[in-house]
């Protein structure tokens, strides 16, 4: 698993406290945390440029420098950069990911 410091950032700022502590204990499972630098800000300006949200654009361009998969629950997200012929992972809603890993099913 691995986090970003854009991912930290954005469980700070959560404001359900329950929820902050169960997400702070999740991301506490990374083996890795991808800091932003000069290439993952272009490549998420990039992303934006093609209508995806700036932190979603930033989770996305951490997201290809360290993870195989971007697991999100976010549908319009999820349609905007699986729409991205370029994009260098693989991101999936987390049921449509558990039918692949469990069952052999690709949706």
């Amino acid at each position: 698993m691995v986090s970003s410091e854009v991912l930290k950032f954005e469980i700070e700022k959560t404001p359900d406290v329950l929820r902050k502590e169960k997400l702070k204990i999740l991301e506490q499972l990374a083996q890795e945390v991808i800091k932003i630098n000069d290439e993952i800000e272009t490549r998420a300006k990039y992303f934006e440029s093609l209508g995806i949200q700036s932190f979603d654009a930033l989770h996305l361009a951490c997201a290809e420098r360290g993870a195989d998969i971007l697991i999100t629950v976010d549908k319009a997200f999820l349609k905007k950069a699986n729409k991205i012929r370029d994009l260098k992972i693989e991101i999936k809603n987390p049921i449509e990911w558990l039918k692949r890993v469990y069952y052999g099913e690709d949706s």
